[in-house]
């Protein structure tokens, strides 16, 4: 009954071939790559760009988000290390399972539940915010009774159920829909940057780092948790101020691990999870540096609508129809962002429930479809009834801290599984290890002591219902824990059928 005992590699892998549990392989590194840059381009492109060069950076926003992609590039390689070692659906909660143990793994997984769940619920509320202004821009008002910002948002409900229903048929289905939806969202984008071009003045760059001012804090619960721990002071602008952009923007990036939660379904795991993960992050790097070189350079920096700056930007020049094009991107773009976060959460969830650390019965495979169809209705009903009735609030930066603890011992995890198994067949490596993922692990942990006292707080109550759940049921009903559990890598020599009831190891 240890509370690190792990689950081999190769019994992680041999359990997708069991006929209840088996998932149908059909994504390609295309439909990863399609995956990534549809869940990490959202509504981020819009508004953070340009909250962030206001407050805190100025036009060296662009570099806010170099740094950021460094950071989230060596995340990245961990994740591609492991997705092309151990091809299984749980991401982060699998990895860590083959690597640091049950109990880590079950603290990942409880973590990246929230991640998805709260991600998919939030966004969707987003998506329905913009899709009412759309809608209004071209002239049709949506009842305030029934859409964002009323006692229930049925249409944020109605949205989340399509969506369901999608997921439910098929993952490549989906992926069909979300290319489409990406293709959409990635013209708009491009032509976004390509107008703007020309609204450019050189004189909105200067200067390019502005000089660091003095600003007021945050106190009590509210501040960052570094700050209320060694009381530092708030850096805006200067050298600082990049590093606090950098702090800011790196979530605009959070989603391509989501990639990795789809490796039991892809078709040549260990070439194209690499190239997946690793492709949508750069691809989406390109796009918004590019945003912020366009965005700073159309309006200067202090006079940038922190809320819109993009659909503001092209208002400040004259030409207000962007903001409709604006609208419709980010309906399209936030779509992708919910249907893959809802994905990703019923690969985890059914990742747990066939590891029997949550009830089984939620891990069945529609014999059609060959989806985690209980799953996936158990995600849509719930995201539904927390993005149509649930004020979300402050509660979007527990999406943070889940996702950066993740990518923190997913960090620690490429580290032990190198020392632990050596031997194992990796589609890709991280260079330079132990350093990079080391590094990484580092970094993850300064971006999380950067978001506020409550969050760590609220952060804390949702780990202590996650260690009820598990001491409670997980710990007991956990299939490798169980005496008749086998593991394929414990040898074996059968001979007769007596020696066959006898148990796994025990020789003739």
């Amino acid at each position: 009954m240890s509370l690190l005992r792990t689950k081999s590699v190769e019994q992680s892998i041999a359990d997708t071939d069991e006929p209840d549990f088996k998932l149908r392989k059909s994504l390609t590194a295309l439909d990863l790559t399609i995956f990534g840059v549809g869940v990490v381009i959202g509504a981020g492109i819009f508004t953070l760009t340009g909250r962030a060069a206001h407050d805190v950076a100025g036009p060296a926003i662009v570099l806010s988000f170099v740094v950021a992609a460094i950071a989230c590039a060596l995340a990245a390689m961990c994740y591609a290390e492991f997705a092309s070692t151990v091809p299984v659906s749980g991401s982060a909660y699998t990895f860590s399972y083959a690597s640091l143990g049950e109990l880590f793994a079950w603290i990942i997984g409880w973590d990246l539940i929230l991640e998805m769940f709260l991600g998919a619920s939030v966004v969707a509320q987003g998506w329905s915010a913009y899709l009412k202004v759309f809608l209004g821009q071209i002239g049709i008002v949506l009842p305030d009774a029934i859409s964002h910002g009323g006692v229930v948002d049925i249409v944020a409900i109605i949205f989340v159920l399509v969506l369901g229903g999608l997921m439910t048929l098929g993952i490549k289905e989906s992926m069909r829909v979300n290319l489409v939806l990406v293709a959409v969202k990635l013209f708009i984008v491009l032509f976004v940057i390509v107008m703007g071009i020309g609204f450019i003045s050189s004189a909105n760059y200067s200067p390019f780092v502005p000089d660091a001012v003095p600003t007021a804090s945050e106190s009590g619960f509210h501040q960052p948790l570094i700050q209320f721990i060694f009381g530092l002071p708030p850096v805006t602008f200067g050298v600082g101020g990049i590093l606090a952009g950098a702090a800011l923007v790196f979530f605009a990036y959070i989603g391509f691990d989501v990639v990795a939660t789809t490796a039991e379904e892809t078709k040549n795991p260990q070439k194209a999870l690499p190239i997946g993960i690793i492709a949508s992050l750069a691809i989406c790097t390109v796009l918004y540096c590019a945003v912020a070189i366009v965005v700073t350079g159309m309006v200067r920096y202090d006079e940038l609508d922190p809320s819109a700056a993009l659909a503001a930007a092209f208002s400040y020049h004259g030409q207000g129809w962007m903001a409709t094009v604006i609208a419709a991107g980010a309906v399209a773009g936030l779509t992708t962002v919910v249907l893959t976060l809802m994905i990703g959460a019923t690969r985890i969830i059914f990742a747990m429930s066939r590891d029997a650390l949550l009830p089984r019965g939620l891990a069945k495979v529609h014999p059609k479809f060959r989806t985690p169809w209980v799953t996936s209705i158990l995600v849509t009903v719930v995201v539904a009834i927390v993005a149509g009735v649930t004020p979300i609030g402050a509660l979007e930066e527990m999406v943070n801290i889940g996702t950066l603890s993740a990518f923190v011992l997913v960090s620690v995890a490429v580290i032990v599984l190198r020392r632990t198994r050596p031997d194992l067949q990796r589609g890709f490596r991280v260079p330079l290890s132990p350093f990079l993922p080391a590094l990484s692990a580092l970094v993850c942990i300064y971006l999380m002591l950067n978001l506020p006292v409550d969050t760590w707080l609220r952060f804390l109550v949702w780990l202590a219902i996650g260690f009820i759940i598990y001491f409670g049921y997980s710990r007991r009903h956990a299939r490798v824990g169980q005496p008749d559990y086998v593991d394929v890598t414990r040898p074996r020599v059968v001979s007769g059928p007596d020696q066959a009831k006898r148990s796994p190891g025990t020789k003739k």
